[in-house]
């Protein structure tokens, strides 16, 4: 798309007026709300009725502008701000808290906003024991595999999950929000910037370089406060319950 694309703000409140009239509110968030948007940027809008009979996600073009929306009412928004507090990923609430009110702030988005915010502030669910051994093992055993890769394309393929689960392990294991994909390094930044720099460092000297020594450190290093990198005593139960329960004896064998 090449149409010249008019302001965020304005094109959120023709949106609203054209698409979504009857919402009590939009949210406008992401990138183009931050500072940060890009030619490739779209619009990020959480929109919120009253009442729906379900929530929905769609993506469509206006005015030059790539748009992904998030309908709601407050009981779905309540329901995934709960199950994205649980994944540890609040990106909803987020959205909904930088949000900028379209077409205007009332009472209604500021409940909607404080709902947001309290979840947010609550954070993750602190992990159990065996949700520690087994984020534990997983990284270990991802550490492994880059350690004595066979190929550089399986160094840079294990390389690109231990990314991922080494930035949700250092903030999820701080009871704070973890983050997905391209939104990593920024959150981490807004963490630790010192940590944030040397993950950043450690996995380019892997990916480009193919040295996997400074992101191994950086494990060891996250790892040693809950015991290192761990193999031996690691046991997770993974027969499903219902079937455990269907295999049982009967109770008078």
């Amino acid at each position: 798309m090449h149409t010249e694309r008019i302001k965020p703000e304005r094109a959120a409140r023709a949106i609203f007026a054209e698409r979504y009239d009857g919402a009590r509110v939009i949210f406008l968030a992401g990138s183009v709300v931050r500072g940060e948007a890009t030619p490739a940027s779209d619009l990020d809008l959480v929109v919120v009725y009253e009442r729906l009979p379900h929530a929905y996600r769609e993506a469509f073009f206006h005015a030059g502008w790539p748009v992904e929306t998030f309908v709601h009412d407050p009981e779905t928004l309540r329901y995934h701000f709960e199950s994205d507090r649980r994944r540890g990923i609040p990106s909803l609430m987020r959205m909904v808290t930088e949000g900028i009110e379209i077409p205007g702030a009332s009472e209604f988005s500021a409940g909607v906003k404080r709902s947001a915010a309290e979840l947010l502030e609550a954070g993750p669910p602190r992990w159990d024991a065996a949700e520690l051994m087994r984020r534990r093992y997983r990284l270990s055993d991802w550490v492994d595999d880059i350690r004595y890769p066979r190929t550089p394309e399986e160094l840079v393929a294990s390389g690109t999950f231990l990314y991922a689960d080494l930035a949700d392990f250092f903030l999820l294991s701080q009871n704070l929000g973890t983050a997905h994909s391209k939104t990593i390094p920024r959150r981490l930044r807004e963490v630790d910037a010192g940590f944030a720099e040397r993950f950043g460092n450690a996995f380019e000297a892997l990916f480009v370089e193919k040295q996997p020594a400074p992101v191994i450190t950086l494990v060891e290093e996250v790892l040693e406060q809950f015991g290192g990198i761990l193999f031996e005593g690691f046991r997770r139960n993974s027969a499903p319950a219902e079937r455990a329960l269907s295999e049982a004896p009967p109770a008078d064998a």
